[in-house]
């Protein structure tokens, strides 16, 4: 049986890596990202830190559980993103979560990471035939999946 240290670790690389990704579609294939994109990341990173922490203390349950929020969160903003795609003329496009979110502490420091300079409705690109947010809300369904694996299966 798996344990729960270990599969926090895996979980976490997991999103640390997906993070990974996304930042090689910015930089080397030029796709922006969007304030929904970056919302994400947010919340996959939450995700790492939370099963990291959880898998080095005492409380692997707990780190579970707070990453299991972040994934349901997660579930919810790729949704949206969904819905955009899938309903043409309706964007999100230059609004107020934009604004806020170029000008928070973490965005201002790492724009390369954080700075929301697309579209949403311009993530139509496939890879393997699913576009960007797809494997988004494919990842977050695995990860939720994961998660909720680790609240309620017995300790050992």
């Amino acid at each position: 049986m798996i344990k729960s240290r270990s599969l926090l670790l895996a979980i976490a690389t997991t999103c640390l890596a997906l993070i990974g990704a996304a930042l090689y579609l910015q930089h080397v294939k030029d796709m922006l990202p969007c304030p929904l994109c970056v919302i994400q990341r947010y919340l996959f990173l939450a995700i790492a830190l939370c099963c990291f922490v959880g898998a080095i203390g005492d409380k692997p349950r707990l780190g579970a559980g707070l990453g299991l929020l972040g994934a349901l969160g997660g579930l919810g903003v790729v949704g949206k993103h969904l819905y955009v795609l899938a309903h043409p003329g309706f964007s999100c496009g230059i609004d107020p979560v934009e604004t806020v979110l170029n000008k928070i502490p973490t965005a201002t420091a790492l724009p390369w990471l954080f700075r929301a300079d697309g579209l949403c409705e311009n993530a139509v690109d496939t890879l393997f035939g699913l576009s960007i947010p797809q494997w988004s809300a494919l990842w977050f369904v695995l990860l939720t999946g994961a998660l909720v694996y680790l609240l309620v299966r017995r300790q050992r």
